[in-house]
């Protein structure tokens, strides 16, 4: 509710109050840092804030006072204060957290990337134990046993890379540059619409006795955009960092070109499935396996990929009419009402003609991923008893939506579910049955030959459409190459040569 409302509940009042004691008493604390003979704390930390040219120290105190702060009951709902209830050291941490939120460096832009890290690290902290050794040297026998298995079931080569085990922060550390060019070209024309509304209605919603602080306060309103979003991806990250199993969980590389798996997240999807855990790991190192050969050897793949999500993510506009609606619900007495406005809302209106193109064809990319991943997994792991049921509960999982579709659908509007998972194996599976395994395969080195929508459809047709692909490809060939030559067919059967 805003301030400048002609009559509030006690609770809002209360909030008022205790916000302005707060402040007051962060400013002074007794014999806390920054409280030095001769130093005035409020034009210390006001400047650390703002910079040079801030709110007006004095002004801000008064404005408090009639708030009804720093213990006094004059103004408004004033409640009394004891500032020595107050942890110096937890005033001092919560000021640099402030700081940390509202100023990004240089080298982050409009978008606050810095903390968007601070934050995942935070949120992925909770239960995440260090990965020991004999917790590494089981990822590295599951990954090892993985490899061998799987020369047995396709002609995608081996990649030569080392297995590793990650903690969760170890998985944030190693995904977040992904995760930051993923979603950067939202994220900009997201804070950029943010900042302009917060500036655009905040005024309104200020008491008259703070308003003469908003001009020292623009620093901050430039940045609370990028502040905001730059939360939002941290704690969608910090999230999935406690879900996802691998490296490549998502359904992309994340974390690059590294072979890993996080054995905390692991143990925890195995508990009530009755499987036994070495199972699991080798089951879950099959499908990390099998998906990295695919991006190491056609990097045509991995390139596609992000090319589909960045041309969507480009063509994002914001709605600033839904903007402008969740500023006007901000109650500056409530820090967590900025955060709650903006946390989960969709300011994307639907995509635009183009931006469907790019969803359809990524769609259809990771169903082809997973899709030959399920073949490929599942002919590998029969020397696994659970295998079936291991294979059906990762589907349903991938079915119903995977830690990836949820990240993307609250930052950037997209819905990376693998919806045709199922015809994709199908596929895959007729097409290995019929043609063998190495022809099966070999659709992986060229994205010229990958199975289209169509083929989805008529599995049993995808050969014969491909082989006449290729004839019309080639008679496109042979006419170029000709009219690079010189001469061409006039028709008549008899080739003219302009070159004379």
């Amino acid at each position: 509710m805003p301030l400048c409302a002609q009559s509030e509940p006690e609770d809002s009042l209360r909030t008022r109050s205790g916000l302005a004691d707060t402040l007051v008493a962060m400013t002074n604390p007794p014999n806390g840092p920054g409280s030095h003979d001769g130093e005035d704390p409020l034009s210390d930390m006001l400047r650390r804030m703002f910079g040079e040219g801030g709110p007006d120290p004095e002004e801000l105190r008064r404005a408090l006072g009639q708030m009804g702060g720093a213990g006094g009951t004059d103004g408004p709902g004033g409640l009394p204060f004891d500032p020595s209830q107050l942890d110096p050291a937890m005033m001092s941490q919560m000021m640099q957290q402030f700081q940390a939120m509202m100023q990004s460096s240089p080298e982050d832009g409009p978008v606050n990337w810095t903390l968007a890290r601070q934050s995942a690290r935070q949120a992925a902290a909770g239960q995440d134990p260090t990965v020991g050794t004999f917790a590494r040297r089981e990822i590295d026998q599951a990954l090892r046993l993985a490899e061998l298995w799987l020369d047995g079931a396709t002609e995608v080569e081996s990649t030569g890379l080392l297995g590793k085990a990650w903690s969760r922060a170890e998985w944030v550390e190693a995904s977040m540059d992904t995760w930051q060019r993923l979603t950067e070209p939202v994220a900009v024309s997201m804070s950029e619409a943010m900042s302009r509304a917060m500036r655009d209605q905040l005024p309104g919603q200020v008491p008259e006795e703070m308003k003469g602080m908003l001009d020292g306060m623009q620093p901050m309103l430039q940045n609370m955009g990028g502040t905001m979003f730059g939360l939002q991806l941290g704690q969608a990250v910090g999230a999935l960092a406690q879900e996802v199993l691998s490296g490549t969980d998502s359904g992309f590389p994340v974390a690059g070109h590294q072979l890993a798996m996080v054995p905390v997240n692991i143990e925890e999807f195995g508990d009530g499935l009755e499987v036994p855990d070495d199972q699991i790991r080798i089951y879950l190192a099959l499908r990390e396996v099998a998906r990295m050969r695919l991006f190491v050897h056609s990097p045509w793949l991995e390139r596609d990929l992000y090319a589909a999500i960045e041309q969507y993510a480009s063509g994002v506009h914001i709605d600033m009419s839904k903007i402008e609606e969740a500023a006007r619900s901000i109650d500056p007495s409530d820090p967590e009402s900025m955060q709650e406005a903006f946390a989960g809302a969709s300011f994307i209106p639907e995509p635009t003609g183009t931006q469907k193109a790019a969803l359809e064809r990524l769609e259809l990319t990771l169903a082809l991923i997973e899709g030959w991943v399920d073949v490929v997994v599942t002919e590998a792991a029969r020397p696994l008893d659970a295998a079936d049921a291991l294979r059906e509960t990762i589907n349903r999982r991938r079915a119903t939506g995977g830690p990836a579709e949820h990240a993307f659908g609250t930052l950037v509007g997209l819905d990376l579910r693998p919806r045709r998972l199922r015809e994709a194996a199908t596929l895959w599976e007729k097409i290995g049955e019929v043609n063998g395994r190495e022809y099966r395969d070999t659709i992986w080195r060229h994205p010229d030959l990958q199975p289209t929508a169509e083929d989805l459809d008529d599995p049993d047709g995808y050969v014969s459409r491909r082989e006449t692909r290729e004839q019309e490809s080639a008679g496109l060939d042979d006419e170029l190459r000709k009219l690079l030559e010189g001469g061409f067919d006039d028709g008549d059967g008899t080739t003219r040569d302009d070159t004379k």
